[in-house]
């Protein structure tokens, strides 16, 4: 049971992590998912191909591949050959191919071509695990979700929401300090903070309105 003391702390927590997404509201109002997509198949076929590369390079084969391939049923169908070469940009393309050709069967075969807004039926898929999920459950669907990449869990633990590196302890930490409505518009903030300021490897805090506004106790910096 917690103590008056500890229930205090947590409140002061909340209010801390509210008034930074605010803060992040105003600095980065646009911020949206960085893949460019039309619809939850698209989304979902290039949140999984962004695995181990850049949004940016994905973006940079995927109007091709989706030309070519529309729809669930003609990614089934695809000649591996050539879906290799179109993913070769992307490195590990027998991989990547391998994926996709799996995907599409199985939204063909057991969605009916369509692609699911369960978060546990879309990580039944191949190659999508809960990061995934919760991309395309937040931005082709519209549902409250989490998306936990290394800059929401470098910055949550630098503003001390959290002290995790398990992606799905820190996605925990942070649904306890942001109402839902938070979620999957703050998650895109906290990444773009993170790739202008909040950097990894040499972080820009004489630049940060986060520490102006006293708002990133900078734990670990």
């Amino acid at each position: 049971m917690s103590t008056p003391a500890v229930q205090a702390g947590e409140e002061e927590l909340r209010r801390r992590a509210a008034a930074v997404d605010d803060e992040l509201v105003a600095l980065y109002p646009d911020a949206r998912c960085a893949l460019i997509h039309d619809g939850p198949f698209q989304l979902l076929v290039a949140t999984v191909l962004s695995a181990q590369t850049t949004d940016a390079r994905v973006n940079t084969i995927t109007p091709t591949l989706f030309a070519e391939f529309p729809e669930p049923s003609a990614l089934a169908a695809a000649d591996r050959q050539g879906l290799e070469e179109l993913l070769r940009p992307l490195g590990m393309q027998r991989t990547r191919a391998e994926r996709l050709l799996g995907l599409g069967r199985a939204l063909t075969e057991r969605f009916d071509g369509v692609v699911p807004d369960r978060r546990e039926d879309l990580m039944s898929l191949p190659g999508v695990g809960r990061k995934t999920a919760n991309v395309v459950l937040g931005n082709a669907f519209g549902h409250s979700a989490i998306t936990v990449d290394t800059h929401v869990g470098r910055l949550s633990r630098r503003l001390g929401w959290s002290k995790h590196k398990d992606p799905l302890k820190v996605e925990a930490d942070i649904a306890a300090v942001w109402e839902p409505h938070r979620w999957t518009d703050g998650c895109h903030r906290l990444i773009e903070h993170g790739r202008r300021i909040c950097r990894a490897r040499a972080p820009r805090c004489q630049e940060c309105a986060l520490l102006d506004q006293g708002l990133c106790p900078q734990v670990g910096v």
